[in-house]
């Protein structure tokens, strides 16, 4: 089925030539305007901040991104996109004679192109590893559904403190033959990592001839963060530092998803010197504990100088006694 077709280098407004750098750059400017925590219009914001994640996903992954430059032309022909033949899963017929179908996903945070590219819309095994002793009480010529796998893509907030989602998939009803749309609320539980998945029971392909109905997995993705990288319960944090701050020491606010904190740069600060702030980072799965948040500290150095400051950096040289290659 056709779908509509994704510029995602116009989504970041940055040219095809981009280098991963500039991509990168794009990503957390747009993230940070358009993060829902701090952005006015929530759901107008909400919407962007999906796209905006969406795009570095595949531009942000050297993998992803060559798939999708391999596209090439074929999207200007006009009407919807459709992946190549290569790309799409062999249909296979059932004992009553329909194919198997994708499915489609909606409010799992990717659009039905990514879906079609990158996406895993497809039935599993009929009914899952725990179908045998559900099939015995069933007509030995019913069909039980397959179990159907899709990825969701999950932000660290809910990550953080949970939610509820609403979700949907369209598909083909294996009794009718016909499209059928399914609804219903998946939840994300406070802790859950990426790769996992969740399970929801019954909500996967509808049985036939009495069969009962396979199972759902949404294996978690954890939405790209402008600030914040994840390892496992740790959050990981980059602190831009001047010069002089690092020389000379100063305290500095730092951002984390439990709120602004305080921490104090010693003078002598290195370049790529780690701190650590305790309990900052995200539910390790024990009532109560948390990840740490480690600060990685990058010092920048001014691009261009005036004449004044130009004089000032010529008079520390000659006055300083540090010389990093003595």
């Amino acid at each position: 089925m056709p779908v509509e077709y994704k510029d995602y280098y116009k989504v970041l407004g940055v040219p095809r030539a981009a280098s991963d750098d500039e991509i990168k750059k794009a990503f957390r400017k747009l993230a940070r305007e358009y993060h829902p925590d701090v952005a006015r219009d929530k759901k107008g914001a909400e919407e962007k901040f999906k796209e905006i994640n969406e795009a570095y996903e595949v531009l942000g992954q050297a993998d992803n991104r060559k798939k999708y430059d391999s596209l090439g032309s074929q999207w200007q022909n006009g009407g919807g996109f459709e992946s190549p033949p290569e790309w799409q899963q062999t249909g296979r017929t059932r004992r009553n004679g329909t194919q198997e179908f994708n499915f489609h996903f909606g409010g799992t945070g990717f659009s039905d192109f990514f879906e079609e590219i990158f996406g895993r819309r497809r039935g599993g095994s009929p009914g899952g590893a725990a179908s045998d002793s559900a099939e015995s009480f069933e007509d030995p010529s019913a069909t039980p559904g397959r179990d159907v796998t899709g990825d969701i893509l999950v932000t660290l907030q809910e990550v953080l403190n949970g939610s509820v989602r609403t979700v949907s998939y369209r598909g083909v009803n294996p009794n009718t033959g016909l499209p059928e749309q399914r609804r219903f609320k998946v939840r994300v539980p406070p802790g859950v990592r990426e790769g996992q998945s969740i399970r929801i029971p019954g909500k996967g392909e509808e049985g036939s001839d009495g069969g009962h109905s396979g199972d759902l997995y949404l294996k978690v993705r954890y939405a790209a963060h402008p600030d914040f990288q994840a390892e496992g319960a740790d959050l990981r944090y980059e602190l831009e530092l001047a010069p002089w701050e690092a020389v000379l020491g100063t305290v500095v606010t730092v951002p984390s998803l439990h709120g602004n904190v305080s921490v104090r740069i010693a003078p002598g600060t290195h370049n790529g010197q780690r701190l650590r702030v305790a309990g900052k980072g995200l539910p390790t799965g024990q009532t109560g504990e948390y990840g740490d948040l480690f600060i990685t500290v990058v010092i920048e150095t001014p691009q261009q100088v005036n004449e004044e400051e130009r004089r000032l950096w010529e008079q520390l040289a000659k006055k300083s006694r540090f010389n990093p290659r003595s």
